[in-house]
């Protein structure tokens, strides 16, 4: 499996929408960035913020889309051919409302499961083929109250939950990034629950 070169996070740009349970993409970037001593700055050619990080000995961009969710695809997109990276060796980090908070999953390929970001993504890809990082946000209950959830910010629990996880991930991050994305998956995967920890 090729290595990792892009690592985008999604999010909703403007302070109303900082710290929301839809913006955990953004949050882990944001970790990695500042693990890293690494600047943002605005590319307006990417539509977004990048940083350079250095990772386990390898540069690897990393991206912040400007545009809202649901238009992840654009900016996501001209980063890819702005760099030259082939979409497998980009990791996309979003919230998933399917794993509890405090859960954090790897995987590549499959669908977007309503996921807005990463459906437009496979729409102007035509395809899933990149690494995805799951981070739980949890669910509401009813589909319904969905919108007010993910646009809403974590209880003080919950939201040292997603931090506990995010940084999980970044540990085994320098795996993904040197191409031994199985490793990285089974250690995350395997790693005790971050939920009973005080």
């Amino acid at each position: 499996m090729s290595e990792l070169r892009l690592i985008v996070g999604l999010g909703n740009p403007g302070a109303e929408h900082a710290g929301t349970r839809h913006n955990a993409g953004f949050r882990f970037v944001d970790t990695l960035a500042e693990n890293g001593g690494a600047p943002w700055r605005v590319e307006g050619k990417l539509f977004g913020s990048v940083a350079r990080a250095n990772i386990a000995g390898q540069d690897v961009w990393l991206l912040k889309p400007s545009t809202f969710m649901n238009l992840s695809g654009k900016s996501v997109l001209a980063a890819l051919q702005f760099w030259k990276i082939a979409p497998e060796q980009m990791l996309v980090a979003h919230d998933e409302l399917d794993l509890a908070a405090g859960d954090i999953r790897l995987k590549f390929d499959g669908g977007h499961g309503g996921q807005n970001g990463l459906r437009d993504i496979m729409r102007v890809l035509g395809h899933g083929k990149f690494h995805r990082l799951r981070v739980g946000i949890g669910h509401p209950g009813h589909k319904d109250r969905v919108v007010g959830w993910v646009l809403g910010r974590a209880g003080a629990e919950d939201d040292a939950l997603t931090g506990r996880a995010i940084d999980a991930a970044c540990q085994v991050l320098p795996l993904a990034v040197a191409g031994n994305f199985n490793e990285a998956m089974k250690r995350l995967h395997t790693s005790p629950s971050r939920r009973g920890e005080a």
